[in-house]
């Protein structure tokens, strides 16, 4: 079965030379070729569209109606093809892009100005979700994921390192003292972090490896660090989170680093995921080169941070 739209733009050119060989030159295609796709056109449509002669080729009436439409057919094509490849090229269009919720508002939205600024064709969609989407499904042309990843079947840069710490308020430390070594931790309120893989609200990793897991325990477990965050500097008990989340707080005092016996987890890196594909969007490319260099060579947060 000849192909319908090479058959158009076949019509089309042989409409324009005035010659099937002509036309088939201009298209690369044998005169017999052409003459089939021309044969193969007229069956489907039920009319002749040339009149023919040994010495002139012209159009019939309906020839001419489907030559308009067929032109501007072929003109849609073309500008459509034509703008998925500017799309390789130059920034433009939506870039749906997803993240954690705690990373999300506080490191990727500060930075969204600047980026819109410089890339003032391209809009984004942001969408604040702790949980794995799956960028195929639903439908997201990138994502910012932390720690370890397990899906493969993505292309992965890594845009930034995630270090941890525990921390608490002044005003906690002061009524239930200062632990010094992570096994004190099982007798202090420890604050729970539900979505962890590893550590979570009833298990502390530290070491070097994450090869030491403490059991702790709390009066507050919660699925979003900057809730937990929030009940640390009122008072409530002890965090164990990303700097990205408490590094402000620890510069103004508001919690306080503790320094114990076991280097805290290392949550593997922070990633900017997206489908694979050969060439991607000039979109996602922008966006994520702009990440890295906004974040390099150490990110703000933990810049100046002891």
């Amino acid at each position: 079965m000849l192909d319908r739209l090479t058959g158009m733009e076949v019509f089309a050119k042989v409409a324009a030379a005035g010659s099937f060989s002509a036309a088939g030159r201009s298209v690369g295609l044998s005169q017999t070729m052409v003459t089939k796709h021309i044969a193969a056109l007229e069956a489907r449509l039920g009319v002749k569209l040339f009149h023919r002669t040994t010495r002139r080729l012209s159009l019939t009436e309906a020839g001419q109606l489907y030559l308009d439409s067929a032109e501007r057919i072929l003109a849609d094509v073309e500008a459509a093809d034509g703008a998925v490849a500017a799309d390789r090229f130059e920034p433009r269009g939506q870039l749906r892009l997803n993240a954690p919720v705690s990373f999300g508002s506080r490191q990727i939205a500060p930075m969204l100005s600047a980026f819109t600024r410089q890339h003032p064709q391209v809009t984004i969609d942001l969408g604040l979700i702790d949980r794995y989407v799956n960028l195929a499904e639903e439908g997201w042309d990138l994502a910012i994921r932390i720690g370890s990843l397990s899906d493969s079947s993505l292309v992965a840069r890594r845009i930034a390192p995630c270090r941890t710490v525990v921390c608490a308020s002044p005003s906690y430390l002061a009524t239930h003292g200062t632990p010094r070594a992570a096994a004190e931790l099982s007798h202090h309120n420890c604050l729970g972090y539900t979505l962890s893989q590893r550590s979570n609200a009833g298990r502390w990793m530290f070491g070097a490896k994450a090869e030491i897991a403490l059991p702790v325990a709390g009066n507050l477990r919660a699925n979003n660090g900057d809730a937990l965050r929030a009940a640390a500097i009122a008072g409530q008990g002890v965090i164990y989170q990303p700097t990205f989340i408490v590094a402000d707080d620890l510069r103004a005092g508001t919690l306080v680093k503790l320094t114990l016996d076991q280097p805290t987890e290392e949550l593997g890196g922070i990633y900017a995921v997206y489908l694979p594909d050969r060439n991607p969007a000039a979109k996602v490319r922008a966006f994520i080169d702009f990440v890295v260099d906004h974040f390099a060579p150490e990110p703000p947060w933990d810049r100046d941070l002891n």
